[in-house]
């Protein structure tokens, strides 16, 4: 539901430290002067028909948010809605069974939920995690000069979409799954082995270049990708040729197309795949140049993946992208 007011910040309460007044991944709330609340929601509709490897995705999206503000899960509440007579227990049971075993990845624990009858399967959890004041990670706060990273690759839209439509193959089906269960808790743990990044979100429904939209705007600055340097899952470039993209991410495009600066060369289907909406992404962040070089060999040593995907510049706020 829109609403048509939405009340300023510090008339709530100073010690609401984040909260929507910002397109920020979760809501913080002060408690001391040492610890926060990180609090935020989300559910989605089925991406895989595998019950549990849904409720697997269900619950690493719903982590993310909590991950991309430098927090740390605590615990959580599940918000289930399953059409009476569709699914039966076992699947149901499935679905929670999936989620559970991330949230213990996580060491989230669960202490509840609420279910419903709807006529669509959709799932998601209400999670809370802990965050020191002084160490939030914001979507707002990038400097110019600072060096963008991404720790996923992009395209699960349009490789789900071929899964759905029974054309993708076994190794686009098994790299979309591992990446959307994959948490971002060792990518966050690696960045603060160097420090707090100067500005952090997760790449979800909005997609790389609608995300980044949201983090120019934010910080008032220009963000330059090159598209070469963006990580995509197996086949997604070739079903982006095709234009085999689901509509959400031509939607994205339409949306953040007059933010956009591209270089004439790059084709819509390219522009298109980087808006493709993401499901469970990773860690979108920038970094002082001083850092780089300790950040990426800290995650060298976790064997974690790491993209250098572009670079911070001088307003007016907009995505530059090159080839």
């Amino acid at each position: 539901m829109a609403l048509s007011f939405v009340p300023p910040r510090l008339t709530l309460d100073p010690d609401v430290l984040v909260g929507n007044e910002t397109h920020d991944d979760a809501g913080i709330y002060r408690l001391t002067a040492d610890q926060a609340l990180v609090q935020t929601v989300d559910f989605l509709t089925p991406v895989v028909d595998d019950p549990e490897l849904f409720g697997k995705v269900a619950a690493a999206n719903s982590l993310s948010d909590v991950y991309a503000m430098g927090g740390v899960p605590v615990t959580a509440l599940n918000l289930l809605a399953v059409p009476e007579g569709v699914l039966s227990p076992q699947e149901v049971g499935a679905m929670l069974q999936g989620g559970q075993s991330i949230l213990d990845q996580a060491s989230c624990r669960l202490l509840g939920g609420h279910s419903i009858d709807d006529n669509e399967p959709k799932m998601g959890y209400a999670v809370t995690g802990l965050v020191h004041p002084d160490h939030i990670w914001r979507n707002s706060t990038a400097q110019v000069g600072n060096l963008l990273y991404l720790s996923k690759p992009i395209g699960s839209g349009v490789v789900i979409k071929a899964v759905k439509d029974g054309e993708a193959s076994q190794e686009m089906t098994q790299s979309v799954i591992a990446m959307m269960t994959t948490l971002n808790q060792a990518a966050s743990e690696a960045i603060k082995t160097v420090g707090d990044p100067t500005a952090c979100t997760d790449v979800t429904g909005f997609g790389l270049l609608g995300h980044s939209w949201e983090m120019a705007e934010g910080a008032g600055v220009a963000i330059t990708i090159e598209a070469s340097r963006v990580p995509v899952l197996p086949g997604a470039r070739e079903l982006a040729d095709q234009g085999r993209f689901p509509s959400g991410s031509r939607r994205n495009l339409d949306y953040v197309r007059p933010h956009l600066d591209a270089e004439p060369k790059i084709g819509v289907n390219t522009l298109t795949l980087l808006a493709d909406a993401v499901t469970s992404g990773g860690l979108l962040f920038t970094v002082k140049q001083e850092n780089a070089a300790l950040l990426e060999a800290a995650f060298r040593q976790s064997k974690i993946p790491l993209y250098w995907i572009g670079w911070v510049e001088e307003g007016p706020p907009l995505v530059r992208v090159l080839a």
